[in-house]
């Protein structure tokens, strides 16, 4: 089986979209509200604008559509503020020690809330079993299965370092949970029984395909929110929450 190519960074969709902002956003002002050149905060909001339309022109997930139409009026709106850099640094800091190479991943920091998560505790094999959290986050859903099921074995792994620790510290007095640094793609599932993930639609053809691959024929890989693309599940559990989650179940070998 040809192993599925992983998605190109949105980077350069990013980049371009600004790009084109604003050029759109200055032929826009020179020509309809020259103005508007004295009026900073005016101007960027129709760079903002038009870049998020860029961004819609080019498909970019709706997260992308935000950040471009809010992106250059607050930093315009910051510079004028008296705030010292140090501050500014500090916030990049810790946006990338949580957030990490989404724009390489391509998965936002999704966590799993309480009613999920006893979702998929009820989606649990009866007997024990090992399970794997791809994409852990902050270790929310393993220190939630691991007290419901002590008879099961978790591993979470994680590769923004910030998450990362705040699993380990949540999960330390939980012997039959371990959380791992790194990525999880280098994580050979056919030691588990049960895969669950909350990543987000551009990485789920790759991860079915490492499924098929490498999980025992009756394992479970359990998705939140995300279908695998032209793949039928075999259920999908509804979740009684604020954002009506939706677990579409998958089993191998079938």
């Amino acid at each position: 089986m040809k192993r599925a190519e992983p998605a190109a960074s949105p980077l350069r969709d990013a980049v371009l979209a600004q790009l084109l902002g604003g050029l759109m956003a200055a032929a826009l002002i020179y020509l309809a509200w020259p103005r508007l050149w004295d009026i900073p905060l005016a101007a960027a909001a129709v760079q903002g604008a038009c870049a998020a339309l860029a961004a819609y022109k080019l498909e970019s997930p709706p997260w992308w559509i935000a950040i471009h139409l809010l992106f250059v009026p607050l930093v315009v709106a910051a510079g004028t503020l008296s705030i010292a850099p140090a501050w500014y640094l500090a916030a990049f800091v810790v946006s990338l020690l949580v957030f990490w190479r989404t724009d390489k991943s391509r998965v936002p920091l999704y966590l799993t809330n309480a009613t999920a998560a006893a979702a998929v505790a009820g989606l649990l094999p009866s007997r024990p079993c090992h399970v794997l959290d791809v994409g852990c986050g902050d270790g929310g859903l393993l220190r939630q299965l691991a007290r419901a099921r002590p008879d099961c074995e978790f591993v979470g792994v994680e590769h923004a370092p910030l998450p990362w620790l705040l699993a380990r510290l949540r999960t330390l007095r939980l012997p039959n949970v371990t959380i791992r640094y790194g990525d999880f793609w280098s994580q050979h599932l056919g030691l588990f029984d049960v895969v669950y993930a909350f990543l987000s639609p551009a990485p789920m053809p790759m991860l079915w395909q490492k499924a098929v691959e490498e999980m025992n024929p009756g394992g479970l890989l359990v998705s939140n929110s995300f279908p695998v693309p032209d793949v039928e599940a075999e259920r999908t559990a509804s979740v009684d929450d604020r954002r009506a989650t939706r677990l579409y179940v998958y089993r191998l070998g079938k």
